[in-house]
Protein backbone atom coordinates (compact mmCIF):
# COMPACT_ATOMS: atom_id res chain seq x y z
CA UNK A 1 0.00 0.00 0.00
CA UNK A 2 1.32 3.45 -0.90
CA UNK A 3 2.33 5.53 2.10
CA UNK A 4 -0.26 8.22 1.27
CA UNK A 5 -3.08 5.67 1.35
CA UNK A 6 -2.96 5.61 5.13
CA UNK A 7 -4.89 8.90 5.01
CA UNK A 8 -7.81 7.18 3.30
CA UNK A 9 -7.98 4.78 6.23
CA UNK A 10 -7.68 7.65 8.69
CA UNK A 11 -10.56 9.34 6.87
CA UNK A 12 -12.69 6.20 7.07
CA UNK A 13 -12.01 5.83 10.80
CA UNK A 14 -12.67 9.50 11.36
CA UNK A 15 -15.94 9.23 9.45
CA UNK A 16 -16.95 6.26 11.58
CA UNK A 17 -16.23 8.28 14.71
CA UNK A 18 -18.19 11.24 13.30
CA UNK A 19 -21.23 9.04 12.68
CA UNK A 20 -21.00 7.57 16.19
CA UNK A 21 -20.73 11.00 17.77
CA UNK A 22 -23.58 12.23 15.57
CA UNK A 23 -25.74 9.40 16.88
CA UNK A 24 -24.82 10.37 20.43
CA UNK A 25 -25.74 13.96 19.66
CA UNK A 26 -29.07 12.98 18.13
CA UNK A 27 -30.14 10.44 20.73
CA UNK A 28 -28.29 11.07 23.97
CA UNK A 29 -26.96 14.58 24.10
CA UNK A 30 -30.05 16.24 22.64
CA UNK A 31 -32.34 14.75 25.27
CA UNK A 32 -30.25 16.12 28.09
CA UNK A 33 -30.89 19.38 29.86
CA UNK A 34 -28.06 21.12 27.98
CA UNK A 35 -28.85 24.56 26.66
CA UNK A 36 -29.47 25.18 22.97
CA UNK A 37 -26.08 26.85 22.46
CA UNK A 38 -24.17 23.75 23.61
CA UNK A 39 -26.34 21.52 21.42
CA UNK A 40 -25.66 23.78 18.43
CA UNK A 41 -21.95 23.76 19.22
CA UNK A 42 -21.92 19.95 19.26
CA UNK A 43 -23.82 19.85 15.97
CA UNK A 44 -21.40 22.28 14.32
CA UNK A 45 -18.39 20.28 15.49
CA UNK A 46 -19.98 17.11 14.17
CA UNK A 47 -20.80 18.64 10.79
CA UNK A 48 -17.24 19.85 10.26
CA UNK A 49 -15.84 16.55 11.56
CA UNK A 50 -17.89 14.54 9.09
CA UNK A 51 -17.25 16.78 6.08
CA UNK A 52 -13.51 16.83 6.68
CA UNK A 53 -13.46 13.07 7.20
CA UNK A 54 -14.74 12.86 3.63
CA UNK A 55 -11.95 15.20 2.56
CA UNK A 56 -9.43 12.84 4.18
CA UNK A 57 -10.71 10.08 1.89
CA UNK A 58 -9.47 12.13 -1.07
CA UNK A 59 -6.04 12.83 0.41
CA UNK A 60 -4.37 9.72 -1.11
CA UNK A 61 -5.28 11.07 -4.55
CA UNK A 62 -3.61 14.46 -4.15
CA UNK A 63 0.02 15.19 -4.96
CA UNK A 64 1.07 15.92 -1.37
CA UNK A 65 -0.80 13.51 0.89
CA UNK A 66 1.76 13.81 3.70
CA UNK A 67 1.09 17.53 3.87
CA UNK A 68 -2.68 17.59 3.38
CA UNK A 69 -3.45 14.60 5.63
CA UNK A 70 -1.83 15.85 8.83
CA UNK A 71 -3.23 19.35 8.30
CA UNK A 72 -6.79 18.05 7.91
CA UNK A 73 -6.53 15.52 10.74
CA UNK A 74 -5.06 18.10 13.12
CA UNK A 75 -7.70 20.61 12.06
CA UNK A 76 -10.47 18.12 12.80
CA UNK A 77 -9.00 17.41 16.24
CA UNK A 78 -8.56 21.06 17.17
CA UNK A 79 -11.75 22.45 15.64
CA UNK A 80 -14.30 19.71 16.18
CA UNK A 81 -12.58 18.32 19.25
CA UNK A 82 -12.80 21.60 21.13
CA UNK A 83 -16.45 22.02 20.14
CA UNK A 84 -17.26 18.50 21.33
CA UNK A 85 -15.41 19.07 24.59
CA UNK A 86 -17.13 22.39 25.29
CA UNK A 87 -20.57 21.02 24.42
CA UNK A 88 -20.22 17.89 26.54
CA UNK A 89 -18.39 19.35 29.54
CA UNK A 90 -19.72 22.92 29.49
CA UNK A 91 -16.10 24.05 29.97
CA UNK A 92 -15.11 26.71 27.39
CA UNK A 93 -11.40 26.61 28.29
CA UNK A 94 -10.23 24.93 25.08
CA UNK A 95 -12.37 26.91 22.63
CA UNK A 96 -9.46 29.25 21.95
CA UNK A 97 -7.92 26.38 19.93
CA UNK A 98 -10.89 26.23 17.53
CA UNK A 99 -9.75 29.10 15.26
CA UNK A 100 -6.34 27.44 14.92
CA UNK A 101 -8.11 24.24 13.95
CA UNK A 102 -10.10 26.17 11.36
CA UNK A 103 -6.89 27.57 9.88
CA UNK A 104 -5.45 24.04 9.69
CA UNK A 105 -8.58 22.86 7.84
CA UNK A 106 -8.21 25.71 5.33
CA UNK A 107 -4.52 24.90 4.86
CA UNK A 108 -5.38 21.21 4.42
CA UNK A 109 -7.75 22.02 1.58
CA UNK A 110 -5.13 24.33 0.03
CA UNK A 111 -2.50 21.58 0.32
CA UNK A 112 -4.78 19.23 -1.61
CA UNK A 113 -4.70 21.74 -4.47
CA UNK A 114 -0.87 21.79 -4.68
Amino acid sequence: MAAGRVWGRVGALSGSLAVGLGAYGAHGFRRSDRDDYLKELFETGNKYHFLHSLALLAVPHCRRPHLAGPLLASGIALFSGTFYYHAISGDPTLTKAAPGGGVLLILGWAAMAL
